[in-house]
């Protein structure tokens, strides 16, 4: 089965300041990839070089065998952070919408197909009755799956999540978890989350990241495992049902 995403020897740095240093990768149809490491190690920097929006300094990315940027609109990306201004109160249907950029003939506006995409994304997402509410009226819950359903929207081969469950109570986290099982089902999915415990469980393979990679199936996450990563100590906690860090970092 040929790669969908293969990087090869990428570094990458800002102004002269190393962020990646020979990250080898390669990711497969089907994968739930989980990426974890202490902040700062280049996590999100991975996913922006995936999508084409930082270019490596050394090395090579292939996305469905061409350049990322011909690729692009096959790719859905939710960032880990989302504002938006109150004086201009875009509404759930609109912001999802914007998934459909690139997708559509943008002179001539969303077209029928659009509309009828961006309602299955919402219905997918459990957001469709909020359509017409203003995104800056939403919980941090609701705003989450809100930009899930615009990912979604460009109808992606592959979903590239930041952190989706980052500045939400663990309740709202737990249910975004059990959404991305059901995405995954039929969406092969690269995610960032601190979320170790959620991780360890439920993803295909691990990728544990402090600017070079190691990669390896899942297997329990244990705090001897996490110290090494992290470079630090940290202890793993309970609460809820949910498995996350405390750190130093």
């Amino acid at each position: 089965m040929p790669a969908l995403i293969t990087l090869k020897d990428v570094s990458f740095s800002y102004d002269d300041r190393p962020i990646l240093d020979h990250v080898n990768l390669t990711i497969n149809e089907h994968d739930f990839l989980g990426i974890v490491g202490p902040n700062g190690g280049g996590k999100s920097t991975l996913l922006k070089l995936i999508l084409g929006l930082l270019t490596p300094s050394t090395g090579e990315i292939s996305v469905f065998g061409k350049h990322p940027n011909q690729v692009r609109t096959r790719l859905g990306y939710v960032p880990q952070f989302a504002t938006f201004d109150s004086a201009f109160p875009i509404t759930v249907l609109d912001t999802v919408l914007q998934g459909r950029l690139g997708k559509t003939r943008s002179l001539l506006g969303y077209n029928k197909h659009d509309h009828a995409i961006a309602q299955r994304a919402m219905a997918e997402t459990d957001v469709e009755s909020l359509q017409k509410r203003a995104m800056t009226a939403l919980s941090g819950g609701q705003r989450q799956r809100v930009l899930i359903a615009r990912a979604l929207a460009c109808e992606p081969e592959i979903l590239l999540l930041d952190e989706p469950t980052a500045n939400i109570d663990p309740h709202h986290g737990e249910s975004i978890y059990e959404l991305l099982h059901r995405l995954h089902e039929r969406i092969t999915m690269i995610l960032i989350s601190h979320d170790v415990g959620f991780v360890s469980r439920s993803v295909t393979r691990v990728a544990c990241l402090n600017r070079t990679l190691v990669c390896h199936a899942t297997s329990p996450v244990d705090s001897d495992s996490i110290n090494h990563l992290y470079s630090n100590p940290v202890s793993v906690i309970h609460h809820d049902t949910r498995l996350s860090l405390e750190d130093n970092l």
